[in-house]
């Protein structure tokens, strides 16, 4: 599987600079291959990841998902 590194600050700047949602990035990602995307702190150190699925159809359910992981990461992080 493919594994794609994205650096956080920088790529979620750009979408508020741009005013796109992630979601809308990563649907444009998807090739008929799933893809591990990891993103990674300003010191390289991964802080979490998701498999993109490699059909439109499957990206909500991801999303939903990545969603309840990102909260759980935030409020380990503010704890």
């Amino acid at each position: 599987m493919k594994q794609v590194h994205i650096q956080s600050d920088m790529f979620f700047e750009m979408l508020k600079k741009h005013g796109k949602s992630m979601w809308e990035i990563f649907s444009q990602m998807i090739n008929g291959e799933a893809q591990e995307i990891i993103f990674l702190n300003a010191q390289n150190q991964m802080m979490f990841s998701f498999i993109l699925p490699e059909n439109a159809e499957d990206l909500e359910a991801v999303r939903l998902e990545f969603n309840e992981k990102f909260k759980e990461k935030l409020r380990s992080m503010l704890n």
